[in-house]
């Protein structure tokens, strides 16, 4: 699932590209106000490298404001671990709409969990926070997806990286063989949807498919009794965000998501302890 780009070499790189297209890229983007970003939209870190791209999972405001766009961490490389698990105020990251780099910057990386970490010691944490610029316009709705809100389980387990007490939407949907709990996700496949049949500390093992480059997409939670995505509907979907793509494993099933649970209880984690975080307190939008 991994279409990463090194951070270390966007650090130089980006530089001289910003500083030779940045005004090109504003004055675009002023120009043309209300550009959509949803979920299923698929970014790029590099204006040149559109074939090296990841996918929003989710859109919407956090408690400081800020309008944030949220993907998977793995999605940036950084060899140097200058940049990782830490926040970027620096505009030195720039995110863009892979089916419209000449639109400019949509948003800035402002935190991602190093990849490798995210693989070996941080695997709760592959998430990735954009601040989306002004000149972009947030929607709830994708290709395929409506999310409606943030996934809530009163009485779920807590994440594990839930503060105490932990909030409903810090916790899981559980995968024993008495619970349906099911995804609908998007992606380059289209919408698919299956059950959850594992919970290893809030990544979640599914049958609902994916591919490369759909790494940070979204994943909605089926809520029962809802319409499943069919011909009938124009296979469209809507439900509370339930986390974004992570990987492929060799196990069965092989498609593997990061919880929102895990997501939201980390940014409450690391904004009490620095207030001010990019993405805490963070809301699905409920623009249309």
């Amino acid at each position: 699932m991994r279409r990463r780009r090194s951070l270390g070499a966007l650090a130089s790189v980006l530089g001289v590209f910003l500083a030779v297209t940045g005004a090109t890229g504003a004055a675009r983007a002023q120009a043309e106000p209300g550009k959509r970003v949803f979920n299923g939209m698929q970014i790029t870190f590099a204006a040149n490298t559109p074939d090296a791209f990841c996918t929003v999972g989710a859109v919407g405001n956090d408690q400081y404001g800020r309008r944030i766009a949220i993907s998977a961490g793995h999605c940036i490389a950084d060899p140097t671990h200058t940049y990782a698990d830490r926040e970027i105020p620096e505009d030195i990251a720039p995110v863009y709409d892979r089916n419209d780099v000449g639109f400019g910057p949509i948003g800035h990386v402002r935190y991602f969990k190093d990849p490798e970490g995210s693989t070996v010691g941080h695997p709760t944490k592959d998430y990735m926070i954009i601040e989306l610029v002004p000149a972009v316009t947030l929607s709830s709705q994708g290709p395929y997806l409506k999310e409606t809100d943030e996934l809530k389980v009163p009485g779920g387990q807590p994440s594990p990286n839930a503060l105490t007490p932990p909030l409903d939407d810090e916790r899981l949907l559980g995968a024993a063989l008495n619970n349906d709990n099911e995804l609908v996700v998007s992606g380059q496949l289209g919408v698919l949807y299956g059950r959850i049949t594992n919970n290893s500390r809030g990544i979640y093992q599914s049958w609902a498919g994916h591919q490369a480059g759909d790494s940070g997409g979204p994943a909605i939670w089926h809520v029962p009794g809802s319409a499943y995505p069919s011909a009938a509907n124009t296979f469209q979907a809507a439900g509370p965000w339930a986390g974004i793509t992570k990987a492929r494993v060799a196990g069965l099933p092989p498609f593997v998501y990061t919880s929102s649970a895990n997501i939201l209880a980390d940014l409450r984690a690391r904004d009490a302890a620095h207030p001010g975080v990019f993405g805490a307190g963070f809301h699905v939008t409920d623009n249309p």
